[in-house]
């Protein structure tokens, strides 16, 4: 009961609970199934996917957590169900080497309609209001009032109502007097503010997110916090928004475009634009529905690249490949003149394939014609037409990066390209339309092979065997020391190709050797010179040889899948070393379906080994847990921002691994 403290007590008091406050005073809150975007604040595209202000909790709660005050009977806020990408793999950098976090759609819960959902009386142990009332209050308490008396935040909330209601301010405000606190510097004196522009924007820089939050969460919060704080920090701040775009979703890029055709000085300093994470699910539309909403579209795509002229990466994905059409493709090969990387992955449709065959006619016409991207994604573009690679590729003469995973090109179009490129990364992973001997002769004479880092010449062989016992043996040694990761799974590899594996794990940091024909015995000797021992002591072996002579390897990742030899009781055995520590810094091993399913019921073993099972999709790792051994980074710099092993998709940018892209360089 509420009454003033010169009125007289009421006869016939009235009780108000919770749930009554939004009747009382008319409000409505805003739909769990929309997201709450404000269409009319001029904000940045990184946080363009920010909830509304108005979508927060009114009594200064954080967002994303619940209200201290939750009205009784009412259904949950149905938006912490809200998921994003369908298909997202992200790297969980805070375990041990092949730990991922996938993101799962999950279906919106049902409206309780139990009783007792309305009449849910609170257990003193829970911290809530346990009085008659039931309003499900915080345990916080605050004194107000000339009597001192405590009044919870749900009695603030129907005092607010009711006097809203009647026009009667029960308890007068106090005006409250602000301390003011002298300021240590001027405006733009600070020691931050007076920092370099180069060094302000690389610390700024380090509180950009690469990756979206799941659903529609606030993202950059840092970042926006630091618009408001100076108009140095302001001026910093924007260019770090605005270098990298991410856009997970149609609602946000049609926000960002708004917003870049208003000020276009704003599209001037983008020079990533990333779509990676694109996707419809988790709107609760269909793609049918994203068509007609206009959000996405060829003609809105072709607008967004005119406004970003200086841009230099553009990230897109299958999930776009009908909105790519033949004025997009000519604006991305021949008009964005800085344009470095370009990524279509997974792009198989027929509309996709038709305009980009068409675009390419303009190279016919043109033949002097160069083409500016270096870095070239079109993994598990299968429906292109081997005479688009067979055009394409000859004008890239700075070609560094080239992923044609499971693609029709062919050995005349990989032999046309440009010897002034230098390729150092190679995807040819799952092509059928190339030959061994084809590639061999490009990998050993080619002088844009030279360089290699990262090369990937996997194949299925249940239906395609790319390379063949004498293709090994000419490959091999004709491979460049400056190689980091090897894919030869499928390839005929025998057990007399073993002394030519040794001098590669020198300097290899993964090795994929799936399928081959190959013993315990050979794959010892990568870390042990000769035969190993059949002592149960092997630990310490290899340190009595001769270590002038012997060089150890710097393996980090083995692929031992699909090998008859390697089995749950021949690891486990006297006569294998991969599970001890001589193997450092080994700490992958890649297996089967088979190896894998028994490791995983070895709980005890595996601990007292220091091992552990990690799996994702299709794929499974038996990864050393010991952090004495395991203390390096995973980090490396032809992993262009990825942290583990044993990636199947060649990056073209920089960034974290994440949405779609991560699904094909990890789980598929």
């Amino acid at each position: 009961m509420i009454s003033s403290p010169d009125a007289s007590p009421a006869p016939s008091p009235t009780r108000y609970y919770a749930s009554d406050f939004y009747r009382l005073t008319n409000r409505r809150t805003t739909s769990p199934l929309t997201p709450d975007f404000d269409s009319t604040e001029h904000v940045s595209s990184a946080f363009l996917n920010r909830r509304s202000v108005a979508a927060t909790d009114r009594r200064g709660n954080a967002p994303g957590h619940a209200s201290p005050c939750t009205v009784q009977g009412s259904a949950p806020n149905l938006r912490q169900y809200r998921q994003g990408s369908g298909s997202s793999v992200q790297e969980d950098r805070t375990g041990v080497a092949q730990s991922f976090l996938e993101s799962i759609n999950t279906a919106l819960p049902p409206r309780s309609t139990s009783p007792d959902d309305k009449n849910d009386v609170a257990t003193p142990d829970s911290g809530s209001c346990t009085c008659c009332c039931h309003c499900g209050r915080s345990s916080s308490w605050r004194i107000s009032g000339p009597r001192g008396h405590r009044r919870s935040k749900s009695y603030t909330a129907m005092r607010t109502g009711i006097s809203e209601l009647s026009g009667i301010d029960w308890e007068p405000h106090q005006p409250t007097i602000a301390a003011e606190i002298p300021k240590a510097f001027g405006p733009g004196e600070s020691p931050l503010e007076r920092l370099p522009v180069e060094i302000l924007d690389n610390i700024i820089g380090q509180l950009a997110l690469d990756i979206p939050p799941a659903g529609y969460g606030p993202r950059n919060v840092d970042l926006v916090a630091c618009l408001l704080t100076s108009r140095t920090i302001h001026v910093a701040t924007i260019n770090t928004l605005y270098s990298h775009i991410t856009l997970p979703h149609s609602s946000i890029f049609s926000k960002f475009l708004k917003h870049i055709s208003e000020y276009p000085g704003l599209g001037t300093i983008a020079k990533r634009l990333d779509l990676s994470h694109f996707t419809s699910v988790g709107l609760g539309r269909s793609r049918q529905v994203n068509s007609e909403l206009q959000n996405m579209t060829s003609r809105s795509l072709l607008k967004c690249l005119e406004l970003t002229p200086e841009i230099q990466e553009v990230l897109l994905q299958e999930n776009l490949d009908d909105d790519v059409d033949e004025n997009v493709l000519r604006k991305i090969f021949f008009d964005l003149k800085k344009l470095r990387a370009v990524d279509f992955c997974a792009s198989s449709s027929k509309p996709f394939v038709e305009s980009f065959s068409t675009s390419l006619t303009y190279l016919i016409d043109r033949p002097s014609f160069n083409l500016s991207i270096r870095r070239l994604g079109l993994h598990e573009c299968f429906t292109l037409p081997s005479s688009t690679f067979e055009i394409l590729l000859p004008r890239m003469p700075r070609l560094t990066h080239l992923d044609v995973s499971h693609t029709r090109i062919t050995d005349n179009a990989l032999l046309a390209i440009p010897n002034t490129a230098s390729l150092t990364h190679l995807n040819l992973g799952r092509c059928t339309s190339i030959s061994g001997r084809g590639v061999v002769d490009f990998l050993t004479s080619h002088p844009a092979a030279r360089q290699l880092q990262y090369l990937n010449l996997s194949c299925d062989i249940a239906r395609y065997r790319l390379l063949w016992e004498a293709d090994i043996e000419r490959l091999l040694p004709g491979l460049p020391t400056t190689l980091r990761s090897l894919n030869l799974n499928g390839a005929k590899i025998r057990h007399w190709h073993a002394p030519l594996l040794i001098p590669l794990t020198k300097h290899l940091e993964e090795l994929s050797l799936a399928s081959a024909e190959l013993s315990i015995q050979d794959i010892n000797s990568f870390f042990c010179p000769g035969s190993p021992p059949s002592s149960p002591q092997i630990e310490g072996s290899c340190r009595e040889k001769d270590e002038e002579v012997w060089v150890p390897p710097s393996l980090h990742y083995l692929d031992l899948s699909s090998i008859p030899s390697i089995t749950q009781s021949a690891l486990f055995g006297t006569s294998c070393m991969l599970l001890s520590l001589d193997t450092a810094p080994l700490e992958v091993i890649e297996l089967g379906d088979k190896a894998i399913s028994s490791l995983r019921e070895c709980r005890n073993t595996n601990k007292r080994l220091g091992w552990v099972v990690k799996e994702l999709g299709r794929r499974g790792w038996y990864v050393r847990d010991s952090k004495d051994v395991t203390n390096v980074s995973g980090k490396r710099s032809w992993k262009m921002g990825a942290m583990w092993w044993g990636m199947r998709k060649c990056p073209v940018a920089w960034g974290e691994v994440g949405g779609l892209y991560g699904h094909y360089m990890f789980k598929k």
